[in-house]
């Protein structure tokens, strides 16, 4: 059953919080988002492609192919997603002094 209620959506409140990863391989980092305040997704990870950054969903190997198990349900809302999290990890990037940071990471609310 489809419920359409696009002319009620309300502004979506992202909290982002971004954690360095230092193994090998092309993620840059490990985010975890939580959405106005009452669903949080861990395990966001912000890859490096051969085209610059990405995000790349929460996902699991299923029959030999990897599956999402959460993600955005329409475009817009995947782009509003991926421009906060590579955002907060530019802001993050950008903090001189790590010790200044909170325990859990960095904290950016859009």
């Amino acid at each position: 059953m489809k419920n359409d209620m696009k002319a009620t959506v309300s502004p979506m409140e992202m909290d982002v919080r971004i954690f360095p990863y230092r193994g090998d391989g092309p993620v840059a980092a490990i985010a975890s988002v939580t959405l106005n305040g009452c669903f949080a997704v861990r395990d966001v990870r912000i890859m490096e492609g051969k085209n610059g950054l990405f995000v790349s969903m929460p996902s699991r190997k299923v029959k030999g192919e990897y599956r999402d198990i959460c993600y955005p349900c329409t475009k817009d809302f995947k782009q509003q997603f991926d421009q906060k999290v590579l955002e907060a990890y530019e802001q993050a990037q950008k903090s001189p002094d790590p010790e200044g940071q909170e325990e859990n990471g960095p904290t950016m609310a859009m």
